[in-house]
């Protein structure tokens, strides 16, 4: 018995510190292999994705930098910092659309991580460049009827972001016009011939022109110099107001485009915020500044691994209708009471 026990006694023994030893050495692995891991990890540079911004206008444009800065401001939000984990390269085509192309070109030989783009015009530029580098549209008008995305679902290839849904705002403008002028009869519309989207735009407008009562007529604009001469036309066809959708073109000579309708005494309406700053009368549409801090979540999306063809492209929920009482004085227009009631913000 006693021999029994002993034997017993030692295989208990055995068996209780082999797995404790074993233990001991797994625990030493680990702590050696996390070890080395973090002096590892602490000796690699973190690393800084680049992302392309394509903006049309001139490179001082206050419009074009607002619309980066608040860019820049959704990217803060998300904790990103310049310098530390994140680099712009953004390249301004200067009014000159015919440089989207190549200057998207050159986002992609630089091999950034995503391109930002707003409009169709710079999209499409960029779609031509690259079918790989993921781009972010910040507004589009109809992405899906100007070919950029296969459905607002499911976009399919390397294009996602926002629309600014601006085909179906066509008729909401000028009703808003109409009662902003009530004895409106004719408005003459700016259409940009190089834009396809320009004419869906006109489409839309005329179809609710016969509702409201109106007659619109277009006035034609190829280049800058056309403008003048755009607006003389307008005049000729004894328009009561003007429309302008949203273009690249537009948006680079947005100031000149202000100062004509104001020295024809012509109220006239516009899409974007930036054309107040610039003296413009009104503006109704979806806020861009909102279009492109959210553009930066989906670059965020991306840069974590998601794929845009599988990242829904959303519309926008912010609206904004704001009136210059100070432009409508220039042009001897007093604002119905109703109106200014239902404006977000009123520049006096």
């Amino acid at each position: 018995m006693t021999v029994v026990s002993r034997q017993w006694s030692v295989v208990r023994k055995n068996t209780v510190k082999k797995p404790v030893r074993q233990s001991i050495y797994c625990w030493l692995l680990a702590t050696v292999l996390l070890t080395t891991a973090s002096i590892a990890d602490a000796q690699q540079p973190g690393k800084i994705s680049r992302l392309g911004v394509i903006r049309p206008e001139r490179v001082g444009d206050p419009g074009g930098q607002a619309l980066v800065a608040a860019f820049r401001e959704g990217l803060r939000e998300l904790g990103y910092v310049e310098g530390q984990n994140i680099a712009l390269e953004i390249r301004w085509a200067e009014g000159k659309r015919d440089q989207l192309f190549d200057l998207a070109v050159e986002l992609v030989r630089l091999r950034v991580d995503c391109i930002i783009t707003g409009g169709f015009t710079a999209t499409q530029a960029a779609k031509k460049a690259t079918s790989t580098i993921p781009i972010v549209m910040a507004h589009a008008s109809d992405p899906v009827r100007d070919g950029l995305v296969a459905s607002l679902s499911r976009p399919g290839g390397n294009i996602t972001g926002l629309s600014h849904m601006a085909t179906e705002l066509a008729g909401k403008r000028l009703e808003l016009v109409k009662e902003a002028v009530p004895k409106l009869s004719r408005v003459a519309v700016l259409l940009s011939t190089t834009n396809p989207m320009q004419a869906l735009n006109f489409k839309e407008t005329e179809a609710a022109s016969g509702i409201l009562g109106v007659t619109v007529r277009s006035v034609e604009v190829r280049e800058a110099n056309d403008f003048e001469g755009a607006f003389q036309a307008a005049v000729k066809g004894q328009a009561d107001a003007v429309l302008a959708f949203a273009d690249a073109l537009f948006s680079t000579h947005r100031k000149k485009i202000v100062d004509l309708a104001t020295k024809n005494r012509l109220p006239a309406t516009y899409t974007e915020p930036e054309y107040i700053d610039a003296g413009g009368l009104m503006v109704y549409g979806p806020s861009i500044s909102d279009l492109y801090r959210r553009a930066a979540i989906y670059v965020d999306k991306i840069l974590k691994g998601a794929k845009p063809a599988e990242l829904p492209v959303e519309r926008p929920i912010k609206f904004e209708l704001i009136i210059n009482l100070k432009a409508a004085k220039q042009i001897g227009l007093t604002i119905p009471p109703n109106v200014l009631a239902r404006a977000d913000k009123v520049i006096k």
